[in-house]
């Protein structure tokens, strides 16, 4: 019996050790901090080729106004904020130059923003895509015909503006090299529209076209003074790399996305009455 008790007495001293050892230790050791919520997802927006700056600007008023609709929250992006973002800047990775227009430089791409993103970021991300792409880009063969950077960037915005059918944007590159050759107006009327502040396809009436602004391609030769949208990549490569064809016209298959094409000014006024062009 006597031997019993000591056991007992052994094995309870052991148990209340061992209950006091596991209190202090979790006294002793730091509280487990609370598990956050995870960050919700960021919001996402999706430039189109070939938008403009102020179409951009528009774009991202809208894309605002949806993403605080739908976490009733605001957000730091408006389109006042992102005009004045693009407005002007220097573009080191290009040439290095202060541009007081961005257009051309937005890169068009799908870019991630969260409710502090501001416009001035967003603008640095389009710049940063833009600087990535146009690196990869061949210029030699524009060189050897005397056309800059720049060039070939307003050069590819006219191919965005004036093309539906992939196929056709080194087509309509060519037409613009082969004109600038041959020292033509390029009569391309996306230009004027932009000088203008028009909305692609609007109708220009007679006193439009022989408005004297510095984009009206069908009075003044030469390339206009700034691109007229935002190009994006095949746009740029075509503009780089235009097609091996000798073609100095162009003109919309009605009805259709395509372009006719020929290099013989008979032909093109044949296709124009054909299809009822004024």
């Amino acid at each position: 019996m006597l031997r019993r008790r000591v056991v007992a007495v052994v094995v309870l001293v052991f148990v209340g050790a061992f209950a006091a050892l596991v209190v202090w230790i979790e006294l002793a050791a730091p509280p487990t901090p609370a598990v956050a919520p995870p960050p919700p997802p960021p919001f996402r927006i999706d430039f189109p080729e070939g938008f403009t700056r102020a179409q951009m600007a528009v774009y991202v008023r809208d894309v605002a106004r949806l993403a605080e609709s739908e976490r009733h929250q605001p957000v730091e992006l408006n389109e006042r904020g992102y005009l004045r973002a693009s407005r002007g800047s220097d573009v080191s990775c290009f040439d290095g130059r202060h541009y007081a227009d961005l257009e051309g430089f937005l890169f068009p791409s799908t870019y991630d923003f969260v409710r502090q993103t501001t416009s001035r970021m967003l603008v640095t991300d389009q710049i940063q895509a833009f600087c990535q792409r146009f690196s990869s880009v061949n210029l030699a063969y524009a060189r050897s015909r005397n056309l800059t950077s720049y060039d070939v960037l307003i050069i590819a915005s006219m191919i965005e503006r004036e093309t539906v059918v992939p196929s056709e944007r080194a087509l309509v590159a060519a037409v613009i090299y082969n004109r600038l050759r041959d020292r033509m107006q390029l009569g391309i009327d996306a230009t004027l529209r932009y000088g203008l502040h028009l909305a692609a396809g609007a109708p220009l009436n007679q006193s439009e076209l022989e408005t004297p602004n510095p984009y009206n391609t069908r009075l003044n030769f030469g390339l206009p003074p700034t691109p007229i949208a935002n190009p994006g990549l095949a746009s740029i490569e075509a503009a780089a790399h235009p097609a091996a064809v000798g073609y100095l016209y162009y003109a919309v298959i009605p009805h259709t996305d395509r372009q006719f094409f020929t290099a013989s000014y008979s032909a093109f006024e044949h296709f124009l009455a054909t299809h009822g062009y004024s």
